[in-house]
């Protein structure tokens, strides 16, 4: 298992010098689905290499979102500067394209002063967005998803799915019946150009923003997994996600169609102060909710080059991240 701090028989990992940064250092990324460690594996690389990391995550750009999205502590974030956390606030929408040009910035901004900088995170859009290439799509148009919001509570998911079968079966087919984020957005798309997805990606594509050295945590034991998932959704609770949304309602104007609010464990607690669910409900419908999460990342992630792919249950991990760190430090 991964542990925040590198104990006793570890390879010998030199400090970052400057020769090690500049415009020329190399780019780690370490991406994972949700609860496999990436953090702690990251915040023990970066101080070991003299590195800062750089966030991707959807839900940690939101300002007061601390606790559902699992922010690094105060501690942590004095130990390794972190960045593309609390940038934005939770009314407002952030996305993949904004990210894009966000993180680009940050790389510069931290080879500029001769650090080594480390993505981690485990939003796959994000990541694919950066190192695959991006299209540069229409920005959402606020009344145009505010009346498919209508459309899906008035007719219901599956309906939504029906219609985006009909207007554009191949996406469709790759869209799950449930995900009523990408049904939402492939519609608005449609309405929005007249064209299915695909042609818009061809027509609108971009090259990758920046190349990185990835390594990918997948857990080998599922059912380990999801304890460790279901484990940490229960800490959030207890640790007071339902009162830190309750605090954000009061702060911000708040809808469930934001894409803050869209995220896992935020869109179960609205529920739950909604009165759509009891205590026992919100535990286990944002449980689930986590391990859905992390079967579209592990897929996502499957499906991304990358060159280095650990299991973070075995105790193996951070042996060979160290070594791996090392030899792409190194040249």
């Amino acid at each position: 298992m991964i542990t925040e701090t590198p104990r006793l028989g570890l390879p010998a990992v030199p400090q970052a010098t400057s020769g090690q940064g500049g415009q020329d250092a190399p780019v780690l990324a370490i991406i994972g689905p949700t609860a496999s460690g990436k953090s702690s594996l990251a915040l023990t690389l970066a101080e070991r290499l003299g590195a800062e990391i750089i966030s991707i995550d959807s839900a940690a750009v939101y300002r007061g979102m601390d606790i559902g999205s699992a922010k690094p502590t105060p501690e942590q974030r004095a130990r390794v500067p972190h960045h593309l956390i609390d940038i934005e606030d939770p009314d407002h929408a952030y996305s993949a394209g904004r990210f894009v040009r966000d993180a680009q910035a940050s790389v510069t901004d931290v080879r500029g002063r001769g650090r080594l900088p480390i993505l981690v995170g485990g939003t796959m859009l994000y990541v694919r967005s950066l190192l695959s290439g991006i299209a540069e799509l229409p920005q959402s148009d606020p009344e145009l998803r505010e009346r498919i919001d209508a459309r899906i509570a008035r007719h219901g998911l599956p309906a939504a799915h029906a219609e985006l079968l009909r207007l554009d079966p191949d996406s469709a087919a790759r869209i799950q019946p449930a995900d009523r984020q990408r049904i939402q957005r492939a519609l608005e798309l449609i309405e929005l150009t007249g064209k299915p997805l695909q042609r818009l990606y061809r027509e609108h594509a971009r090259p990758p923003a920046l190349h990185a050295r990835v390594l990918a945590l997948l857990p080998g034991d599922r059912a380990v997994h999801h304890a460790a998932i279901d484990a940490r959704f229960s800490k959030m609770l207890k640790d007071g996600m339902v009162d830190e949304l309750r605090e954000l309602r009061t702060r911000f104007a708040l809808h469930p169609g934001l894409p803050s609010m869209r995220s896992v464990g935020y869109r179960q607690a609205w529920t739950y102060l909604e009165g759509g669910t009891d205590e026992a409900g919100l535990l286990s419908a944002g449980s689930a909710a986590s391990r859905q999460l992390a079967k579209r990342q592990s897929t996502w992630l499957r499906q991304l080059p990358r060159e280095l792919t650990l299991d973070p249950q075995s105790p193996d991990c951070l042996h060979s991240a160290l070594a791996w760190s090392q030899a792409v430090c190194s040249g």
